[in-house]
């Protein structure tokens, strides 16, 4: 309980009273957590003085979001919200005279987003395209009026009445069937049709807003953009308007990608097909995300070299756009460039980097080629740089703090909060306090693992694991907030929750992550059995009650636990991947495997696959899958579950037709906590059980903001 307190007291002759509430402490629930409001990625004003973020806040009982854009000083001051129509308002953008900013919405009688356009100082909202294929991630010319996005388009037809014709007609057709002569047919959880991805512009102050055509740009040009993850890395427009450059897929094949960096002309006139330009030509791996320097010399992206591995280290290139000359700025550092923007006068950029289980910010120095970690505690991403200093905006989140806008001195790294949206809510609810520890795993390696604590934890009584196993298998868990699998919430159901960063990991160098891209199961595995085994050893850890659950790969690895030796009660596998030959159904499935198919090496693929050691199954799991979810199918779910009920092993599958990869909405959401927790209590008793061992060591240390990396790790250097 936190107990009020109400203080009468004479400050400058004023006679004040000062009344704080009674606050009883309340769990850290999902249904609290749902309560909070989230940030997105900020957008800064060009003088540096204002933030525009947008925040989502949720209605439980109506099931549905709201997103609204907020104004908020890069200096402590108070925030402002700009829209608060019922839709969507998300990816807003400052003008270059930051008089306007543009943002993609879908209101009224809109069938798909639409861009928008509001003044800063006042006034209402317009929209400024109608097109029956909807628009996402728009950027400012230099001149403030016209504005680019991007746009799915049949490349045959020449106007959106034609688009619009087409969608209605193939919706209307009592004939579903689809048909491909080429992969890939889905991602994530849509399956894609025969249209292209291309750039396009609108100049916002056309009197003609409702029936003028937007301009194509990338439409001709002899490439589109990939169409599978559209952001805002997928294209830049140079500083005076006069290029373009764009991330492209140059492999005709479809199994084999490859994404490259192309320039395009767009002076009046210049647009022609094939006069798109590769300029990663001799990359046989991607190079994507571009990005213009201010200054214009100077376009930056990010390089792999390994073909066929999505986690391969990305080097910094900068290439030189007058004698058309490329470097890398981190050929020898061993992490990869990401989250990357400029500073303003274009001498560095500053990334949000994977670090040893952190998220840090970077400058990178483009003439000396240095670079250096400006933060340490916490981790940071969405990073926006802009005015004089320079002053840098980021969101912050740790295990106990989710994303908050922050303002970073780029010298030292030293954070100034600047929302507040969620802390009076989280000033009611009960947190636990985490750290990092380290712990010798498979090889005799160092393994680092994030431990939070239930909130009432005490070294004195033996407490439960729940271990989680997270997914990628090449994202590490960074110190950041959990929407979908919340430490938080598991601990206060009164388990010890730990994120172990098993051999696979990003953010731990080049040869950590590509450990395991051949044998996929072996270290990760014995990675998870001496966390299992570190806990044990611990006086405040009941060895009788562990649990462990993971999604994705995270669930591949509870389904190879089913088949091995291991000590934990029960096991949880969300959109597992239960059977590697059933994967090539995936959405991806088409792409080349890196180290070979299961025809060219199938013994490697039986040693790796959960499904062929069904016959030692014999630990109660609970499964969960999403109809929708094309990353890992369905079936994979079906399969293990019908397989454990064969084995009579007592299971539970979790059916969800309206989700994906991940369970996404609030009620669906909610109802995955719920079966979790009811899961976890039937198998392993939650909270405090009998007294630890007499001879008790010290509690572990305060955590301080956030963890720093593990002593074994330090950040690379060139």
């Amino acid at each position: 309980m936190r107990i009020a307190v109400t203080a009468i007291t004479w400050i400058a002759g004023i006679h004040a009273t000062f009344t704080t509430r009674l606050v009883l402490a309340q769990p850290y629930t999902a249904d609290a957590m749902w309560q909070l409001k989230r940030l997105e990625a900020p957008s800064i004003s060009p003088d540096g003085r204002l933030t525009i973020v947008p925040v989502t806040r949720f209605d439980i009982d109506k099931n549905k979001s709201a997103t609204d854009l907020w104004l908020i000083p890069t200096r402590p001051g108070k925030a402002r919200r700009l829209t608060s129509d019922s839709g969507n308002d998300s990816a807003p953008v400052w003008s270059p005279d930051g008089e306007q900013i543009a943002f993609v919405s879908k209101r009224g009688e809109d069938k798909e987003p639409q861009l928008y356009v509001i003044p800063v100082n006042g006034g209402e909202a317009r929209r400024v395209t109608n097109l029956p294929a909807g628009v996402s991630v728009p950027k400012w010319f230099p001149d403030s009026r016209r504005v680019a996005f991007l746009s799915r388009v049949w490349p045959d037809l020449k106007s959106a009445d034609a688009v619009e014709a087409r969608l209605k007609k193939r919706g209307e057709s009592p004939m579903t069937a689809r048909v491909w002569d080429k992969a890939p047919i889905a991602h994530w959880d849509r399956f894609l049709d025969d249209r292209q991805m291309h750039v396009f512009f609108v100049d916002i102050n056309d009197a003609d807003r409702t029936s003028g055509e937007p301009q194509a740009i990338t439409l001709g040009s002899g490439q589109m953009l990939d169409p599978a993850n559209p952001d805002a890395t997928s294209y830049d427009i140079s500083p005076d308007g006069t290029e373009i450059a764009f991330v492209a897929n140059v492999d005709a094949s479809g199994i084999d990608p490859n994404l490259d960096i192309f320039i395009l002309p767009i002076g009046p006139g210049s647009i022609e097909p094939g006069m798109a330009r590769n300029i990663t030509s001799d990359n046989v791996a991607d190079d994507t995300a571009p990005l213009y320097s201010p200054d214009g010399r100077t376009l930056a992206f990010r390089r792999q070299t390994i073909k066929g591995f999505y986690a391969d280290r990305a080097q910094l290139m900068l290439f030189d756009r007058r004698s058309a000359t490329l470097r890398s700025l981190t050929k020898t550092w061993d992490r990869s460039a990401n989250g990357l923007v400029w500073s303003p006068d274009s001498s560095a950029l500053f990334g949000a980097i994977d670090d040893a289980g952190s998220q840090r910010i970077y400058r990178f120095d483009v003439s000396s080629g240095k670079l250096r970690a400006i933060t340490r505690d916490s981790s940071y991403s969405a990073l926006a740089v802009a005015g004089s200093g320079p002053v840098i905006v980021a969101l912050r989140q740790s295990f106990t703090e989710p994303p908050t806008l922050v303002s970073i001195i780029a010298r030292t790294g030293a954070a100034t909060k600047l929302s507040d949206f969620n802390d009076q809510r989280l000033a009611d609810l009960t947190q636990g306090r985490f750290e990092s520890v380290t712990y010798q795993g498979a090889n005799g390696e160092d393994i680092q693992m994030w431990v939070v604590y239930p909130p009432d934890f005490t070294p004195e009584r033996k407490w439960p694991l729940y271990l989680l196993l997270h997914g990628g298998p090449h994202n590490a868990m960074t110190n950041g907030y959990q929407w979908r699998w919340n430490a938080q919430v598991f601990a206060n159901w009164g388990y010890v929750v730990a994120w172990h960063n098993f051999h696979g990991s990003s953010g731990f160098g080049q040869t950590w992550t590509d450990s395991i891209t051949k044998e996929l199961a072996e270290l990760p595995y014995e990675d998870t059995i001496r966390a299992a085994d570190w806990f044990a050893a611990q006086p405040w850890i009941d060895a009788d009650r562990m649990a462990a659950g993971g999604g994705s790969y995270g669930g591949y690895l509870a389904s190879v636990l089913l088949g091995r030796p291991h000590p934990f009660k029960t096991l949880i596998a969300h959109a597992a991947v239960y059977d590697l030959y059933a994967q090539y159904g995936s959405d991806y499935g088409a792409e080349r495997w890196r180290h070979g198919e299961h025809w060219d090496d199938p013994e490697r693929f039986m040693r790796n696959s959960p499904h062929l050691s069904a016959g030692s199954f014999k630990t109660p799991t609970l499964v969960i899958h999403g109809q929708l979810d094309q990353r890992v199918p369905v079936n994979h779910g079906i399969e293990l579950f019908n397989t454990l009920q064969k084995r009579g092993v007592p299971s539970k599958f979790v059916y969800f037709p309206d989700e994906n990869h991940w369970i996404l909405k609030p009620q669906n959401s909610l109802f995955w906590y719920r079966t979790m927790r009811d899961w976890l209590a039937q198998h392993v008793a939650p909270g405090a059980g009998e007294i630890a061992a007499p001879a008790v060591p010290p509690a572990p240390p305060e955590p301080q903001d956030g963890a720093g990396p593990p002593a074994r790790i330090a950040p690379a250097s060139p």
